[in-house]
């Protein structure tokens, strides 16, 4: 089957977006970020599994693509927040669909309140 020139573009802007948001660690820093700015260690203890070197390379790789921006204050020690940039934000409707697929079709919807399958 060939794909016509819409689907090629179509896989192209996806590979993009995905390029972006590659990483076990990225979507999820993105959601924390979605609910307001954050310093590292919040981020580190939000995301319990997370290495300081792996949370370290997800922030470097979004701030690179411009979706998260940092900001340092001049305290002692220095404090460093992340926020989201507008291109980060506007990908928060894709975090809520997100969500709405897990709940829906992920591991846990499985199962009902009272743990019986569906």
């Amino acid at each position: 089957m060939d794909v016509s020139k819409e689907d090629e573009q179509c896989l192209i802007s996806i590979r993009e977006a995905l390029e972006v948001v590659r990483g076990k660690w990225s979507i999820l820093v993105l959601t924390l970020l979605s609910l307001g700015p954050q310093r590292f260690n919040q981020m580190r203890r939000n995301l319990d599994n997370v290495s300081i070197k792996s949370l370290t390379d997800v922030l470097r790789h979004l701030e690179q693509h411009e979706v998260i921006h940092r900001q340092v204050f001049p305290t002692g020690p220095v404090t460093v927040e992340y926020s989201l940039t507008d291109k980060g934000r506007a990908y928060i409707p894709v975090l809520r669909e997100m969500r709405i697929w897990g709940e829906n079709w992920g591991e846990r919807s499985k199962h009902v309140d009272d743990g019986t399958p569906r």
